[in-house]
Order: structure tokens, then sequence, then C-alpha cells
């Protein structure tokens, strides 16, 4: 699996368990804008590597 592929399937496994988080929460609980702040985090790594990659195209 690539690196892209790996970072999608990290995205998609942060992205459900933010919306389960939220479920009965406010956005502003401190676990909802954890799990936010996390898939920032891995969302920002997969756009670099987009934008490293299209550099080289």
């Amino acid at each position: 699996m690539s690196e892209i592929e790996e970072l999608l399937r990290q995205i998609e496994v942060l992205r459900i368990n933010m919306i389960k988080l939220k479920e009965g929460r406010s956005y502003t609980d401190l676990k909802v804008v954890a799990a936010s702040r996390e898939l920032d985090a891995v969302l920002d790594k997969y756009q670099e590597m987009l934008m490293k990659k299209s550099d080289k195209d």
C-alpha cells in the first residue's frame, strides 16, 4: 500500500471516529476537538503529499 493510500485509509478511520465521538456531544467537547485536530493533521499531511506529487509531474 502506498503512503497516499495509507493516509486515505487513516483519514477515513479518523473521520468515522470523530463522527461517533460527536454523537451526544457539542463541537467544543474536548474529545471532539482532539479528534478533529488529529484528523486535521493527517489531512494536512495528505495535502502536502498531493502538492509535492503534482510539483513532480
